[in-house]
């Protein structure tokens, strides 16, 4: 698989070879769905709180009398059928954090790259180079794009960082903290030459000893 290398100006500069076991592998939908699931209950707080009966103030005393009145008795006005009484079996502070084996979110990552090259979604640039915080750049290079938002992957690159924090529909990512659902969640994806064969070092998928090459 090989695709054009442009500059920040869109203009080709060249032409990389992609490794078809990471950026041409079959697109494994319910896996994606399986660790996009994943990480959005990763990212949840979990601080959600309810006060049961035991923990709303006031209510200690008895509304009246057990008997003689004709009303059905009660024991305090902070029961949960009253109004301002407590809830019952209402949320409590969690983690809904879980993981996945390391393999099946390698896959799940190889089938999001897939997907965007299977798109014409994906993108190579020689390098972000801004020589500064320059968000007007970065403008420009999403221009070219023509699309709605787009994912910036690089390796660490604080201009880059500062400039796409200042534009609504770019994001940064450096290229340790490539996920699934930021891909999805994007348009577009682009790459910086210079991080793909990090990434095939990462997630191309190891062959078995004996195994046909």
């Amino acid at each position: 698989m090989k695709l054009e290398i442009k500059n920040l100006d869109g203009k080709k500069v060249g032409d990389v070879s992609l490794d078809e076991s990471v950026f041409g592998a079959e697109v494994n939908e319910h896996l994606l769905w399986e660790v996009v699931k994943m990480q959005r209950a990763n990212a949840r707080q979990g601080n959600h709180s309810t006060l049961r009966r035991d923990e709303v103030r006031g209510g200690g005393k008895k509304p009246f009398k057990q008997k003689g009145t004709g009303n059905a008795r009660q024991g305090s006005i902070r029961a949960p059928h009253y109004v301002g009484g407590g809830s019952v079996f209402g949320p409590k502070p969690r983690d809904y954090s879980y993981t996945m084996p390391k393999k099946a979110v390698a896959g799940a990552l190889r089938s999001a790259l897939s997907l965007r090259a299977k798109e014409q979604k994906l993108f190579v640039v020689d390098a972000f180079s801004l020589g500064g915080i320059k968000t007007a750049k970065v403008a420009k290079a999403f221009e070219t794009l023509g699309c709605k938002d787009a994912l910036f992957v690089d390796s660490k690159n604080v201009d880059l960082e500062k400039s796409a924090r200042n534009h609504s529909q770019v994001k940064y990512l450096a290229v340790e903290g490539l996920n699934v659902y930021d891909i999805l969640n994007h348009e577009v994806l682009v790459l910086s030459q210079g991080i793909i064969e990090g990434l095939v070092k990462r997630l191309a998928p190891i062959k078995k000893e004996g195994s046909a090459a």
